[in-house]
């Protein structure tokens, strides 16, 4: 199962690429700051004439010493209602990173959102549920929100931070790894999420590329440190060519996190790459020069082996 926005090219010209914004910004602790910032991004996408905009892990507050519940807020809060309003009146479909309240806090929400419009009403908290007497956490979320306005998808990071000397699960719940993966339908491309360090799983990506996604989107705030650029860069490249995928790296910038986004072809070849500053850039997606790599290199048809979600 997987979700579909179909209205990604409302009062968008006629073309075989699809037209994509992607926001590297530096995002304040200061919701009502981080929310004006991710607006301006929508106005620059509007003005280039994107069909997307993509917005980095943790834009709506962050705060690189770690984000938890006093960074989140609901999907009717301020930061995914401003987006919707902006996306109805522009027309820009968006997926951006936020961070909600988790299943162990009052007037939460249970299942931290949909998991894909079909089970918005249906799925329960299941695995990202607090435990019983556990510390109140937050959840990582990528929303997508189509170019009506409407909120038709929310992805809960699977896997959590746990690494280089960081615990992001010492404040933040799980997203359970048996739901449907959220692809977003954009323009006939189909723009499937992980976020940052789900880059380093591959089972990850191919579990959403077998949802039927051409795009890998990884919105990111992608810890800075010894090597980290250069993985960062290496695991997107990789992720592109064994999936046959466009990948598009969506970092943020300033204290903390390394930057760096990138957009990287189905072959491989890195053709725009950011540094460490903010920076909104804008870039086609060429849907039929996808079709071409994957003919030419039938890898997804040629493996032999399945994703199985493990609890």
């Amino acid at each position: 199962m997987s979700d579909d926005a179909r209205g990604g090219a409302r009062s968008r010209p006629t073309r075989p690429d699809v037209r994509v914004t992607i926001g590297q910004l530096r995002v304040s602790a200061d919701r009502g700051a981080a929310r004006e910032v991710a607006l301006d991004a929508l106005a620059t996408a509007a003005r280039a004439g994107a069909d997307l905009l993509v917005l980095p892990e943790y834009a709506s507050a962050f705060d690189p010493r770690g984000v938890g519940l006093e960074h989140a807020e609901p999907l009717t809060g301020p930061f995914v209602s401003a987006l919707r309003e902006r996306a109805a009146r522009t027309g820009v479909a968006v997926l951006a990173g936020t961070t909600l309240p988790g299943s162990g806090v009052a007037g939460g929400d249970p299942a931290s959102g949909p998991s894909s419009a079909a089970d918005r009403d249906a799925r329960p908290g299941g695995s990202s549920a607090a435990d019983a007497g556990a510390p109140a956490r937050a959840v990582n979320a990528v929303v997508a929100i189509d170019a009506r306005g409407e909120l038709v998808g929310t992805y809960r990071k699977v896997h959590l931070y746990d690494a280089f000397g960081a615990r992001e699960s010492d404040r933040l719940e799980p997203g359970p790894p048996d739901a449907p993966p959220l692809v977003l339908d954009v323009g006939g491309l189909r723009f499937g999420v992980l976020t940052c360090y789900d880059l380093r799983f591959p089972e990850s990506a191919r579990r959403v590329v077998d949802a039927g996604a051409d795009v890998l989107v990884v919105p990111a705030a992608w810890a800075s440190g010894e090597l980290k650029a250069m993985h960062w860069r290496a695991l997107a490249v990789a992720r592109a060519i064994e999936n046959t995928a466009v990948v598009l790296g969506v970092g943020q910038a300033g204290p903390g996190v390394v930057g760096r986004s990138l957009v990287v072809g189905p072959d491989g070849v890195v053709g725009l790459e950011l540094d460490e500053r903010p920076d909104v850039r804008t870039v086609d997606v060429d849907g039929a020069g996808l079709a071409a790599v994957r003919a030419r290199n039938p890898s997804l048809a040629n493996r032999r082996y399945a994703v199985v979600p493990r609890g």
